[in-house]
């Protein structure tokens, strides 16, 4: 692996030194959104969806995002990256819209800014985790719902410290819950509980993320056949699982083994799996 490029509003950069400018809003206060993206055989995946959420979450940030803010202008860039990169199979793209500089708590300007990175990652397509994660919950801090909750903001503390405290613990991760118990997500992914050949998954409504793998994988089990819900997931529900399973853009899907005392299978997860490779192999073969 030769040297990285990250593009900078436009310019591109070797990341073998500073690329951030001094005052950039997004390191001084977390005012942006991020994707994170998957590369596949050298091409990012799943593009316009990720656009798509991007763009939402920074108007949300009432943050002023030119016309040509794109699927194809952001998907031109990525792919300059990548191949100036030289990746040529697995890799991960992390592309930001952030507030440009200027002010403190109340910025001078809602211009945008964006900011694009990619490396390198092990695997080409999905694959599924050989060992069931272990897993619990964390108590330390709530999720609040609000209009920023199905988004990807910068303010990810309370991801890092349920991180932290997962490896503290000897655990792979933890599950992020509200003040109600309803569990919502985990330190980095959505959360599907499988019982009785039926997918159930906590709804955007109630403040989870709205992941865009969590997207693929609700469109994949319905056309498998595979009844979905969208509803509040308890404690108690996963003590009566048959199969719990978590998704993210850059994993794909990574099935648990145990929680607490109860343990799961995996041959829902697994299924799936299979069909997500599928589905990206059929359309970005070269």
């Amino acid at each position: 692996m030769g040297v990285l490029y990250i593009n900078n509003n436009g310019n591109l950069l070797p990341n073998s030194a500073p690329t951030i400018d001094p005052g950039n809003r997004a390191h001084l206060y977390g005012d942006g959104v991020f994707e994170s993206i998957r590369i596949v055989n050298g091409r990012p995946i799943n593009v316009e969806n990720h656009i798509a959420r991007l763009v939402e979450g920074a108007k949300i940030l009432r943050i002023r995002v030119p016309s040509y803010y794109n699927a194809e202008f952001f998907q031109e860039r990525i792919e300059e990256l990548i191949l100036k990169s030289r990746i040529e199979k697995g890799g991960k793209c992390r592309l930001s819209i952030d507030r440009s500089i200027g002010g403190t708590y109340l910025p001078t300007s809602n211009e945008a800014n964006f900011y694009i990175e990619v490396d390198a990652y092990g695997s080409n397509f999905f694959e599924l985790n050989a060992k069931g994660l272990e897993v619990d919950i964390y108590q330390d801090i709530k999720l609040q719902k609000n209009f920023l909750s199905n988004f990807k903001t910068k303010s990810c503390l309370h991801y890092v410290m349920a991180a932290l405290a997962a490896k503290e613990k000897g655990l792979d991760d933890l599950f992020l819950s509200n003040d109600k118990g309803n569990i919502l997500e985990t330190s980095s992914s959505n959360v599907f509980v499988v019982s009785n050949g039926v997918l159930y998954t906590p709804g955007l409504d109630e403040g989870c993320l709205a992941g865009t793998m969590r997207m693929q994988i609700i469109n994949l089990a319905l056309a498998a056949g595979i009844k979905v819900y969208e509803c509040s997931i308890l404690p108690q529900n996963l003590l009566a699982a048959d199969e719990v399973f978590i998704t993210n853009a850059i994993k794909g899907i990574n099935w648990i083994g145990g929680y607490r005392t109860k343990t799961f299978s995996n041959a829902i997860a697994r299924k799936l799996l299979i069909a997500l490779n599928e589905s990206w192999s059929k359309s970005i073969e070269k």
